[in-house]
């Protein structure tokens, strides 16, 4: 018997084949218009995604990208929790689904799984993408208004991916509070820009006051070294690009690099990393240049030539966002 495929393979091919009659032209003009929407002042009282045709054009092209975002996430917040699994799962705004794709690939095997979005087309092909993965089936997708008015059950895990943008600060800080009162662990991301990592802290203040461990991407709970206004954390993942990403960004490439800022953080102990590599690593001739976030907290760059042996092999190899040094 064949061994199913992985989750980010079943979603490729599910997502290949929600353009089907839909001219390229007006799905890349749909794309288009969403962007500049979600760029842009968005009022909490007017869902983005009107209709089929919107929700499918923009699924085929941020789905996979926010899945990357999420699942590198919670790669990191696994490893920083080894021993823990999520039994259930509530995605805030989660629109088509994709943190639940995540969760899945992360975790494996099945849990109680609920996506909240204000969005019912959106719903509505989450719905039926997931359809696609046994594992996903019986995702519960309920229509609900994301912010102040928002009530959870309680539940082991809370995504919440490229929403905080969407809300009002005080549905940020409603929400965020929601999350820590249900759940046992929050994994939050947003676009890796400034301004996306400025609610991240928010966000991450609010979760550390509510009792929560920071697991990653800080090697700490303590305050971000980073002096605001100079600078801001933020990583990437590897996007494998559709032809409706080639169409609306005019690339050639058979990727891109989807930039995001994100904190994990749970209830119960974790084991966060003994530093994060906090920039792309520079590799010189007999050296490599690590710029690493470290528990004290600090930021510090580290540099690890030929003579660290083994160390300079694993330095070679590492990447942005990976935590430091290896384990054994």
């Amino acid at each position: 018997m064949n061994a199913p495929a992985p989750p980010a393979e079943t979603l490729r091919a599910a997502l290949a084949g929600l353009l089907d009659g839909l001219p390229p032209r007006q799905a890349a003009q749909a794309v288009e218009r969403l962007i500049a929407s979600y760029r842009g002042a968005t009022p909490t009282d007017a869902p983005i995604l009107r209709d089929r045709a919107d929700v499918a054009a923009y699924a085929a092209y941020r789905m996979p990208a926010t899945f990357e975002a999420v699942r590198s996430a919670l790669e990191a917040f696994a490893e920083a929790a080894p021993a823990w699994v999520p039994g259930s799962h509530t995605d805030l705004g989660g629109g088509t689904g994709a943190a639940a794709w995540a969760v899945s690939a992360t975790w494996g095997g099945k849990r109680p799984v609920t996506v909240l979005d204000w969005a019912e087309p959106a719903l509505a092909l989450g719905r039926e993408i997931a359809a696609a993965d046994p594992a996903l089936r019986d995702v519960r997708w309920q229509r609900s208004r994301i912010g102040a008015a928002l009530t959870l059950e309680s539940t082991d895990l809370v995504t919440v991916s490229y929403v905080l943008n969407e809300l009002t600060a005080p549905d940020r800080t409603a929400l965020v509070d929601a999350a820590a009162t249900a759940a046992q662990a929050v994994v939050i991301v947003e676009p890796g820009t400034p301004d996306g990592y400025a609610r991240v802290i928010e966000a991450r203040d609010r979760l550390i006051g509510a009792g929560f461990h920071v697991a990653a991407p800080c090697p700490h709970s303590a305050a971000c070294p980073i002096a605001p206004g100079t600078d801001w954390c933020h990583f990437s993942a590897r996007v494998s690009r559709s032809s409706l990403h080639r169409q609306v960004k005019g690339g050639s490439l058979p990727y891109e690099d989807e930039k995001f800022s994100y904190v994990a953080a749970a209830r119960f102990p974790v084991t966060p990393a003994p530093s994060r590599v906090v920039r792309r690593p520079q590799i010189r001739k007999g050296q490599v240049l690590l710029d690493l976030c470290e528990t004290e907290p600090s930021l510090h760059r580290t540099t690890v030539t030929k003579r660290h042996g083994d160390l300079y092999k694993a330095a070679r190899d590492a990447d942005w966002g990976d935590s430091w040094p290896p384990a054994p």
